[in-house]
């Protein structure tokens, strides 16, 4: 029998998924070869980025691309003193109701962000106020450290009820999780997550329905990322996610990024 569970969970992997839930195109030494290999072979990408600036570049860029999804960020990471927050604010409310798809965006406690944490939730809260009044978004979410006040935001604007909020990579607490699972949230998951234990765990915890796959590429600014590394990330995510949940998942997880990115 456990031969049989090996090879049914071998050829589960082998049916690769056929997205990516959170990706930086815009950051590969060429992020349009891999957005155009990745249509000839059916990938619908959701193309993270990091400021309104660098979403207009990347909308410019792979806008051709039917089978990619420019999402308009304003990341933690780049969010500068308080002084200076006017101007993306001002630009992301300017440019939210042109596309469905915001990240990336969220809040990051880490040692090296806290000390901007101040200027981080005013910035979130502008992000998921405008998502909750257009309604419709779909907003992929960076919760390091600060789970529960993305959970807070999110829930108090009203995304929650009026968006689709999927939260990449999650690494809060145990409790926040169930939290985020109760409320609708989804989850993107990659190798990199599903390579610690807690990662497989929570896994385990969330319901294939509400999980989508990511790779996070590229691991730094202006690498030379090829689609065959975003398509073994992606088959390393599958299988390992076949083997903890059953190969059933795939499909659900799957038909539930079909329904997502090709409304």
């Amino acid at each position: 029998m456990a031969g049989a569970r090996e090879t049914e969970i071998a050829q589960a992997g082998a049916r690769r998924p056929l997205h990516d839930a959170h990706v930086h195109l815009d950051y590969m030494a060429d992020g349009a070869a891999v957005a155009a290999q990745a249509a000839e072979e059916g990938f619908l990408l959701f193309s993270n980025t990091v400021t309104p600036d660098g979403y207009e570049a990347a909308r410019d860029e792979l806008g051709p691309f039917p089978n990619v999804r420019v999402g308009l960020g304003l990341h933690p990471w780049h969010i500068g003193p308080a002084e200076t927050l006017d101007r993306p604010i001002e630009r992301f409310a300017c440019l939210v109701s042109e596309t469905r798809f915001v990240g990336e965006v969220g809040l990051d406690f880490g040692k090296r962000h806290e000390a901007a944490a101040d200027a981080q939730m005013r910035a979130f809260r502008a992000v998921a106020g405008a998502c909750a009044a257009h309604g419709g978004k779909v907003i992929s979410v960076h919760a390091v450290k600060s789970a529960k006040h993305v959970l807070d935001i999110l829930e108090e604007s009203g995304a929650l009820d009026t968006c689709t909020c999927i939260l990449h990579w999650y690494s809060g607490p145990s409790d926040e999780l169930a939290r985020a699972i109760a409320l609708g949230c989804r989850f993107s998951v990659g190798p990199r997550m599903l390579a610690t234990k807690r990662g497989r765990e929570y896994a385990k915890a969330i319901p294939a329905a509400q999980m989508l796959f990511e790779t996070d590429a590229p691991p730094a600014y202006g690498e030379a990322y090829t689609f065959a590394e975003l398509k073994g990330e992606l088959d390393a995510a599958a299988s390992s996610i076949a083997a903890i949940k059953g190969p059933a998942a795939l499909d659900l997880i799957e038909e539930a990024a079909r329904a997502l990115f090709l409304q």
